[in-house]
């Protein structure tokens, strides 16, 4: 069996993750029993969500364990098998991990799942026909609901949910505003993605100023809005919801160094009449065929052109992601294993 080289929680973060939270450790994979596969990892995926869990508090996921390999979406292919519906030379899409192998036992539901790369990437599966793409477009379409000549608003707006929101959002009809880092991400968000404006909040101080900005950028009000961000992003959104808008809540970046957020105008929920639902989109199983679907379709037929971060070699994986809960990244980051 090869050796493996894997990334492990070694010590949680306390306020601001560091590169001394993770270590770089050699094993050797294990024998294969019958139903297991090994999969050689192509990708790993890097996501906001695993900052999250490297904090040992109250949350919808167990946290990361100390000393084990850190969790998260990895593609690759079976290069060994002891389960017929899984040959060598299969590509799939699983939970491996921060490390270059997994061994997987295919007979579990869920575990892995095959993927064709006729016409999409092998690296999309982690990102816009991904556990990202369809975090977009549950929120978009079973929260926000968006209708034709509504106005929808997606923070984080060039990464890889934000990416899959736009042609998602454009797809039916709505006017689609996006909040964004830089005049670099905002160019490409107008530019690339398809958004028909982008705010670039480093422009702001407040969330007053911010929040015009936002009312000039969407002169009917906001029906829908699709929350990565919170805190003042959060502050400056809620002024302009229409009455009866929707807000979708995927996650709370600026809260994951562990400070708290408080909402200034929480009563504007009331008088606006707003739904305000929170999501984890693994809790919805059932609607992931439809959505993948929808995403692989406009990512073949070039409707969905989301950008790629990569990093290079499993070393990088702590530094790389430690740029993303920065804004450092375009689009989805992956760290290329192969």
């Amino acid at each position: 069996m090869p050796s493996n080289q894997q990334i492990l929680l070694d010590n949680r973060p306390v306020g601001e993750a560091v590169a001394s939270n993770f270590k770089l450790v050699d094993s050797t994979t294990p024998a294969l029993q019958d139903g297991e596969v090994l999969v050689r990892h192509h990708f790993l995926s890097l996501d906001p969500y695993m900052r999250g869990r490297m904090n040992d508090s109250k949350s919808y996921a167990a946290p990361q364990p100390l000393g084990q390999v850190m969790q998260g979406g990895t593609v690759g292919e079976v290069v060994e098998s002891r389960n017929t519906r899984y040959p060598v030379g299969d590509k799939v899409v699983g939970m491996g991990g921060w490390q270059q192998y997994s061994v997987v036992n295919a007979n579990q539901p869920g575990a892995l799942r095959k993927v064709d790369t006729t016409h999409v990437p092998l690296s999309a599966y982690l990102g816009a026909v991904g556990m990202p793409g369809v975090t977009a477009w549950y929120g978009l379409v079973k929260i926000c609901e968006p209708k034709v000549g509504e106005t929808m608003v997606v923070s984080a707006a060039t990464g890889a949910v934000g990416s899959a929101f736009a042609a998602l959002s454009k797809a039916r009809g709505c006017r689609t505003v996006g909040i964004a880092g830089g005049p670099d991400k905002c160019k490409y968000a107008v530019d690339e993605l398809g958004f028909d404006a982008c705010i670039d909040y480093k422009q702001h101080q407040t969330a007053a100023s911010l929040s015009k900005a936002l009312k000039e950028a969407c002169p009917n009000g906001i029906d829908g809005y699709f929350e990565n961000v919170g805190g003042m992003v959060l502050d400056a959104v809620l002024p302009q919801m229409n009455a009866f808008g929707r807000i979708a809540v995927c996650g709370m970046i600026a809260g994951y160094d562990g400070q708290p957020l408080p909402l200034s105008h929480p009563a504007l929920i009331l008088m606006q009449r707003l739904k305000v639902q929170g999501f984890i989109v693994s809790e919805h199983m059932d609607i992931w065929p439809e959505a993948l679907t929808e995403l692989g379709t406009l990512v073949a037929t070039g409707k969905l052109r989301a950008r790629e971060s990569i990093a290079q070699g499993l070393a990088s994986a702590p530094e790389a992601f430690l740029g993303l809960l920065k804004g450092r990244n375009f689009g989805k980051q992956l760290v290329q294993l192969i």
